[in-house]
């Protein structure tokens, strides 16, 4: 009864029309049909009068839309006396409102839950160090500073990224990353704010801010998504004018063919397609669901759309086709360097570098016991290579190309397949390469597999690593066509030039940023510590699985499905049933019920966009 009473009171116009009708059926069953018949005249005048003014509103801003033909249909039915019909269309016109609100939150209710659970508090150890914690306070969780260590309780929700000072901790990704297994995390590893803790205390060192941490990232692209309008979408008013022309024409040789103008009003109150202005926004709605609980971040349905239409695909190589978790293989020093001081020297300049190889040099320095000296003096090149001054002596660490600028001396060394080097230039000497290796993902051949049996034409590979470091990975995962040794602004050119249109590219870190703007679709890949190509991308893939980009096209392909299924349905119906209604077998009350019935067809099957797709 209240929820009745709270629907009532948010929709009023639905409200006075059902209090209306329901005074014109008992002044017919006092006998006072002339009266009712002028009640419900003067209400739908009036009705009819607002939405006129609402749609001249819209005609000015340049937009034309459905409501023509309920108006036309309401003056119809008014004008044969079928008042009963029209006040059955100015329910359906105002009670449409009230079913896309159902329906959407229907289809954002996963999308809700997630923006319900952002953290808002933390618990700060004031006076803690990695051995025992003092006091607590408990502080909003903007107010929370990198460097911060923090206590988490059991079944709390992480409020900010942070490294794990706790031995051991095990933490539910799910609402972010899909994955439905606790994932458990050692000592020093990072936890994403948004995970939930398991069922023991543990505490963390703040590594972000809360506006820059994890959750609230994927919580903006949420945000962003529900505020963007798909352009399948907006095909629903690309229909509004031949829908209106052919009901019309419809209608006319109705009237013409049969001499009664009845017809007329018995084919307009058919004509009136909610399905077109709510069937599309619902689906994408779920669809953009969908891909959340699969673990990508889409910002707004006009990604999903073009997702389902993508026909080439580019990759970057390092931490998207392959782990990302390079390792180092060898320290190959050149004549009168030695091995552990050029590790030493390469590594402390390295700290300076967001190079995904930089971090496996660091850690095999680290693992080798080996101090990193600081720089007050260091520079990097996206994507060529780091310089910095370390214990007074220049060190370059950086590809080949950039260090023969320096040293046209310097000789490549060999590399098998899956590894790459980092050369290094101390003091204006070639001093030496460190080999590192970075596993394939094991879904990578897979994905590529698929890509090519789903309609992807073309794939093809862009990558700033050298051509035979490159080529070994390509066609271990069955890339033909590879562009190896690029700078950012070559990928872009690449990138704008690929054809067939739609084209993807899916990277992963800050080096990919300005290829992913520049494609049609990009995609980050993980975004840990990739903020700038997380604010490039389109969409964003929150686990660790090159999959989850077949998931996020899969999905947007099932969407497209179903918004257009949901739009033809509902133009489909309407005009058979249109057709019908020329030969005078369908009268004007039963005409607007119907009508009414698919709307909520066509409603009921964009709702098909919450079920997953067929699995990649």
């Amino acid at each position: 009864m209240a929820m009745l009473a709270r629907f009532l009171k948010q929709y009023p116009v639905v409200t006075l029309t059902i209090s209306i009708g329901l005074v014109v059926a008992a002044l017919s069953v006092a006998g006072q049909v002339a009266a009712g018949r002028w009640v419900a005249t003067v209400y739908v005048v009036l009705f009819i009068a607002w939405t006129a003014w609402g749609m001249l509103r819209d005609v000015l801003r340049g937009h034309f839309g459905l409501d023509i033909l309920a108006l036309v249909a309401m003056i119809a039915t008014l004008a044969v006396g079928e008042y009963v019909a029209s006040l059955i269309v100015v329910l359906m016109l105002s009670g449409g409102e009230a079913l896309e609100d159902i329906a959407t939150r229907r289809a954002r209710r996963d999308l809700s839950a997630l923006l319900d659970r952002s953290p808002r508090r933390a618990h700060v150890l004031s006076g803690a160090d990695d051995g025992e914690a003092g006091g607590i306070r408990d502080v909003p969780v903007e107010q929370v500073e990198v460097g911060d260590t923090l206590l988490v309780r059991p079944s709390e929700i992480v409020p900010v990224d942070g490294d794990l000072l706790s031995d051991q901790g095990d933490f539910d990704e799910s609402s972010i990353t899909g994955e439905s297994m606790p994932v458990m995390r050692s000592r020093g590893e990072e936890v994403m704010s948004g995970s939930i803790n398991g069922a023991r205390a543990v505490r963390l060192r703040a590594s972000r801010l809360s506006a820059d941490s994890q959750f609230q990232q994927i919580v903006a692209l949420v945000k962003e998504a529900e505020a963007t309008k798909a352009p399948m979408v907006r095909l629903a008013d690309r229909y509004a004018v031949p829908f209106t022309a052919v009901s019309l024409l419809i209608g006319g040789v109705a009237w013409a063919v049969s001499g009664d103008p009845v017809r007329f009003a018995e084919v307009l109150v058919l004509a009136t397609p909610c399905p077109l202005l709510i069937a599309a926004p619902v689906a994408f709605l779920g669809g953009i669901s969908q891909a959340s609980k699969a673990g990508v971040a889409v910002k707004g349905g006009a990604v999903l759309e073009q997702l389902a239409r993508v026909a080439s695909v580019a990759f970057d190589k390092t931490g998207t086709l392959t782990q990302g978790k390079p390792r180092l293989v060898a320290v190959r020093p050149e004549p009168g360097f030695e091995e552990d001081a050029l590790l030493a020297c390469a590594a402390s300049a390295e700290q300076y570098s967001t190079h995904v190889l930089a971090a496996g040099i660091r850690a095999a320095a680290l693992e080798r016991g080996m101090n990193l000296t600081p720089s007050d003096e260091a520079s990097e090149i996206a994507t060529m290579g780091v310089t910095a001054v370390i214990d007074g002596r220049s060190v370059v660490v950086g590809k080949p190309a950039y260090i023969a600028e320096l040293v046209p001396s310097m000789e490549r060394t060999p590399l098998d397949a899956g590894q790459a080097a980092a050369y290094v230039a101390i003091d204006g000497r070639f001093a030496g390469a460190l080999v590192v290796a970075d596993q394939v993902r094991p879904e990578s051949a897979d994905v590529v597999a698929w890509l090519r049996s789903t309609g992807v034409t073309r794939v093809a590979m862009l990558t700033g690593d050298a051509a035979a470091t490159a080529s070994g990975v390509a066609q271990s995962v069955g890339i033909a066509e590879v562009h190896a040794e690029l700078l950012p602004a070559d990928k872009v050119r690449l990138a704008a030039q690929m054809q067939p249109r739609p084209m993807l590219m899916v990277g992963d870190g800050v080096n990919d940023a300005p290829v992913l703007a520049a494609a049609d679709v990009g995609v980050a890949l993980g975004a840990k510590g990739a903020t700038a190509a997380g604010e490039a991308a389109d969409a964003v893939v929150l686990r660790d699985s090159l999959g989850a980009v077949a998931d996020a096209i899969n999905i947007g392909r099932h969407t497209r499905s179903v918004a257009l299924a949901a739009i033809w349905i509902g133009i489909s119906l309407s005009v058979a049933l249109m057709l019908v209604a020329t030969t005078g077998v369908i009268p004007a009350v039963a005409g607007a019920l119907t009508q009414e019935a698919v709307d909520l067809a066509a409603i009921l099957y964009a709702l098909r966009a919450l079920r997953p797709p067929a699995r990649t």
